[in-house]
């Protein structure tokens, strides 16, 4: 609707997502019998992108209450889906819409240093790093006083035990409208290979708190070979923070490529084990999962109907 043109019956755009920079749940469950009601609008804007953001409501005792929030970035494409495409800029009529814009501005700043600060690209910072060593520390066997003898403190496990993988066979069915894999379908996979994850984890069923910057790097074609992993990253109190790695198999040279990852807040019923990274590379998993976890707005408590922000 913001991109429509008037005199024009099509638009000559098409327009994708490009990330789901953030889902927020508020409450615990929804029931199946009360209506549901959706609101979105156009939260900022740039040259060839738009930050948009949703709500999402349930009619409770007589009136509507709140039950997701979410964050998207879409961006448009011309018409073949070839190139970027200038969207229409945004009018400001009032200071709330001023303050919605400027908040717009806000998280692509932050989703930029988020970027730029990712551990694929530069060393953690010395709090990280100390960190990292003091896990390290804790799973020193005290007996043997030797850097390769390891062993994990009461109530933990290693990050390497925590691993749930699938595959699936992406049929013409999940298709969108440019005969690729719709997005959507590969956010439900990974969310219930997560949800999975973080049940086997924690011993009962969790509730989602969060899904975090989902970046679509690559299309899926109809006919890939989709294959997920899951893992559990980081633990706090009753918070599971799961990742969820998604690659396509090229049928022809066997290499894998990434197309997605997916990062998700889980909250257990119980107070969970500490996950402990045993290389490197888990460390760096773990940091990651750690940086995620903080980025929430507010920490949310479990209530017997809602997840509520204190």
């Amino acid at each position: 609707m913001h991109n429509k043109i008037h005199s024009a019956k099509m638009s000559p755009l098409s327009i994708v997502t490009a990330l789901v920079d953030r889902i927020d749940m508020c409450k615990k469950s929804l029931s199946p019998e009360q209506d549901i009601k959706f609101s979105g609008h156009v939260s900022w804007v740039g040259k060839t992108s738009m930050e948009v953001k949703m709500h999402m409501f349930q009619l409770h005792d007589n009136e509507f209450s709140p039950v997701l929030d979410a964050t998207f970035v879409m961006v448009a494409r011309d018409s073949e889906n070839k190139g970027p495409a200038f969207v229409n800029p945004l009018i400001l009529e009032s200071p709330e819409e001023e303050e919605i814009f400027r908040q717009g501005e806000l998280n692509k700043g932050k989703r930029v240093a988020f970027s730029s600060m990712s551990l694929l690209k530069m060393a953690p910072t010395a709090e990280e790093r100390t960190t990292i060593h003091e896990m390290f520390l804790n799973t020193l066997d005290p007996k043997t006083v030797s850097f390769r003898s390891r062993v994990l403190p009461p109530n933990a496990v290693w990050m390497e035990n925590s691993k749930l993988k699938s595959l699936d066979i992406c049929h013409p069915q999940e298709r969108n409208i440019f005969n690729r894999i719709f997005g959507g379908f590969l956010m439900r996979r990974a969310y219930e290979l997560g949800w999975a994850t973080a049940c086997n984890f924690g011993g009962s069923r969790p509730f989602i708190v969060t899904v975090d910057d989902i970046m679509f790097q690559k299309p899926v074609e109809v006919g890939s070979l989709l294959f997920l992993s899951s893992q559990v990253c980081f633990t706090q109190g009753n918070y599971i923070q799961v990742r969820v790695h998604s690659e396509v198999a090229s049928l022809q040279d066997k290499e894998h490529m990434t197309t997605n990852v997916f990062h998700f807040t889980f909250m257990s019923e119980k107070e969970v084990p500490l996950v402990f990274p045993r290389t490197y590379g888990e460390s760096m998993l773990y940091l990651d999962g750690q940086r995620h976890f903080s980025s929430m707005s507010a920490p949310v408590t479990l209530k017997k109907d809602h997840l509520i922000e204190p």
